[in-house]
């Protein structure tokens, strides 16, 4: 036989899974009230039972001590064989006990079992004894006292109208307990309907965000979690809209930064296809020089290498994500003179007067590097012919001095901003995204960069990291490894210093 899908487990999870948080909080309360009613309504029963039973075990205990006193009862039942109730005592049976167990008493009714609790009672090595004995379909309390040497009064009482008094009571509790299961489950449905409400409206707003995507604010009304739920997604919701602006206009700035060299290496190409036409056909006058054809080929190869600076630039400039790659503990100084290495190539009429001192950074050296070489290089193309360009290192704090004419002050605030060009630089080559990807590197490495003016009339760049002076393998007061014994100060053109590897010639 088929197990129904209803009943299988995977089925039940499937269900309770579906159910909706109304229905939860409803289910919940209903059990939490029934298992509180349930709690009360035992406890309550049982007090009532107890209690019941204490009073009635006292009634019987003092009604038998009372009666054991008089002798004269004995002696009635045992000459005139009266009933207990001929003696005004009808709701109780008269039995007495010897030690030999022989019993005797003249009321009708089911035969009580007595025992040994009656036996030691009338052998006196009990004072009294009180018990539950059933007979047939009656419970009886028994109670037993002593009255002579060898003989016991016992009284029992039926517990019939006890009983019934406790099946109308738990009857009673049966009937409220379930009204106000019933009453707390609707309460509680009112409840998590009106609580839930805030709830639905927060969903519904958000539905309709991710189903239109215009991420307007949602209202916040008062100063509950819900209202902290609101602001939340309100962050999370301008937080978003300032990622999609600023990927907007990364997609605008690049794609007119990407039309002008584009458009200059088409006409360069459209040229040369047409001069080469123009050569293979009959109008050999057309041609270019050698000189020309030079030049040209000189152009279109600039354009190549400024497209693929600009496609790299962008592609460092997209990555938002925190380091992931290489990441090491690395000699700030080092990447420095390499830097200054490479720039020297790029631009061999600047003097470079560098001066590092040992400074390790825990992060990816590829990345520092070229925030390095973007600082040079933007001291370089900005230096005059001959110029100097002054690098200095102390305490993480790499210092770039040009002689050019410096930063405006009404540019000093975008400089670092992506494809920001000033009206000076409009005319220069490059993309405005060099001083962008320093910002960013020494953001990721928990860092600052800033511009200012130099003292060399020129402008100031600082790029600030995180560090040490010491290798953090090392032990204090001795030389980091990979670092030089001290820091020198020198030229590239020319100079002579006592420290070769910590200037870049």
């Amino acid at each position: 036989m088929r197990t129904p899908a209803a009943l299988t487990p995977g089925a039940f999870a499937q269900w309770r899974a579906r159910r909706s948080l109304a229905s939860r909080v409803t289910l919940l309360t209903t059990i939490a009230v029934g298992l509180a009613v349930a709690f009360v309504a035992v406890g309550a029963f049982w007090t009532v039972r107890m209690q019941m039973t204490s009073t009635l075990d006292e009634s019987l205990l003092d009604r038998a001590q009372k009666a054991a006193r008089f002798p004269a009862l004995s002696q009635i039942t045992s000459d005139y064989e009266l009933p207990s109730w001929a003696l005004g005592a009808a709701d109780v049976r008269i039995i007495y006990i010897w030690s030999d167990r022989r019993a005797r008493t003249f009321d009708t009714g089911p035969l009580l079992s007595l025992g040994a609790p009656e036996v030691a009672v009338a052998n006196g090595e009990s004072p009294h004894s009180i018990r539950t004995i059933s007979a047939g379909s009656i419970n009886y309390r028994v109670a037993t006292v002593p009255t002579t040497d060898g003989q016991a009064l016992v009284l029992a009482q039926s517990l019939g109208s006890q009983e019934r008094v406790l099946a109308r009571l738990g009857a009673v509790m049966l009937v409220f307990g379930l009204a106000g299961v019933i009453a707390a489950g609707m309460a509680g449905w009112g409840v998590a309907r009106n609580g839930l409400r805030p709830v639905r409206k927060l969903t519904t707003a958000v539905e309709e965000i991710a189903r239109t995507e215009e991420l307007n604010p949602l209202p916040v009304e008062g100063d509950d979690e819900i209202a902290r739920l609101a602001g939340a997604f309100n962050q999370m919701l301008t937080s978003l809209d300032a990622s999609r602006s600023r990927q907007r206009q990364l997609v605008a700035d690049a794609g007119h930064e990407l039309r002008t060299p584009l458009t200059s290496l088409r006409t360069n190409l459209d040229l040369l296809s047409q001069v080469d036409a123009a050569q293979n056909g009959t109008d050999r006058g057309a041609g270019l020089s050698d000189t020309a054809r030079t030049e040209l080929l000189a152009d279109v190869r600039a354009q190549i290498e400024e497209l693929t600076t600009l496609i790299g630039d962008l592609v460092e400039l997209a990555r938002d994500e925190p380091m992931t790659h290489v990441v090491e503990t690395t000699d700030l100084s080092e990447v420095v003179d390499r830097a200054v290495i490479r720039v020297r190539r790029r631009a061999p009429g600047i003097t470079f007067d560098v001066a590092t001192e040992p400074w390790w950074v825990l992060g990816e050296p590829t990345a520092l590097e070229r925030a390095i070489t973007n600082l040079l290089d933007n001291a370089a193309k900005w230096s005059p012919p001959e110029g100097r360009v002054t690098v200095r290192l102390a305490a993480g704090e790499v210092v770039v001095d040009d002689e050019g004419p410096g930063i405006a002050a009404e540019d000093l605030p975008h400089v670092f901003e992506r494809f920001y060009r000033s009206e000076e630089s409009r005319a220069m080559p490059g993309s405005g995204l060099g001083l962008a990807i320093v910002h960013q590197v020494a953001g990721r490495h928990a860092g600052t960069v800033t511009a200012d003016t130099s003292p060399y009339g020129g402008a100031r760049l600082t790029l600030r990291l995180p560090g040490t002076p010491e290798h953090p393998a090392e032990h204090a007061g001795g030389p980091a490894r990979g670092q030089a014994p001290e820091s020198t100060t020198g030229s590239t053109t020319g100079a002579t210093t006592p420290n070769p590897d910590r200037v870049a010639r």
